[in-house]
């Protein structure tokens, strides 16, 4: 049913910082499937998240580590410590963004967003603006450090207006929403 996401155009690349063309020493591996979820919609992006199945284990060192999925009953406060990754554009009209530090905004975004925040969206950025995900991001971790130890995955690059502007906070796919989903599709394994 999703053969536009024909698994085997794609590769995932783990311990890279930079993208150049050589590796580093990465570790690569092909993705055996995709699995969308069977109600993403592309024209809200509610239910945006997919899962890739590797070709082989991927084993941990100092510059591959596991990230957290947390509980459905996970609580991320405001004013945690989170952060965005992705190979995204790092700037829009010539502003370089700034430090990735996200302050969660989830009660004021729909307000901005005139409704299109769905119950399994998050909204995270700083209202201020300079600081967000970019084009190019979209799939990249929103991650949270957690009492300075465990990192975990809050969201899922998703959607936003621009980049960094003000009044527009980036919004993710709010993990925990699918945190039963993610164990049913990998049998626990996760």
């Amino acid at each position: 049913a999703h053969d536009f996401l024909y698994a085997r155009a794609w590769r995932a690349y783990m311990g890279m910082r930079v993208m150049t063309t050589g590796t580093n020493g990465a570790a690569t591996r092909l993705i055996r499937r995709i699995l969308l979820h069977p109600q993403y919609d592309q024209f809200t992006s509610d239910y945006d998240i997919a899962l890739l199945e590797m070709s082989a284990p991927v084993f941990f060192n100092d510059l591959v580590q596991p990230v957290c999925v947390p509980a459905s009953s996970h609580t991320f406060t405001t004013g945690t410590s989170c952060y965005v990754t992705g190979w995204g554009v790092l700037m829009e009209d010539g502003k370089r963004m700034g430090d990735s530090q996200f302050v969660c905004l989830q009660n004021t975004c729909n307000k901005l967003y005139d409704d299109a925040v769905t119950p399994r969206m998050l909204c995270a950025g700083n209202l201020q603006g300079g600081v967000d995900a970019c084009q190019g991001d979209s799939g990249g971790p929103l991650v949270c450090l957690e009492r300075g130890r465990r990192w975990f995955l809050a969201g899922i690059v998703s959607w936003g207006e621009g980049c960094a502007r003000q009044n527009r906070p980036g919004v993710y796919t709010q993990v925990i929403k699918f945190t039963d989903w993610i164990h049913q599709q990998t049998k626990g394994q996760v």
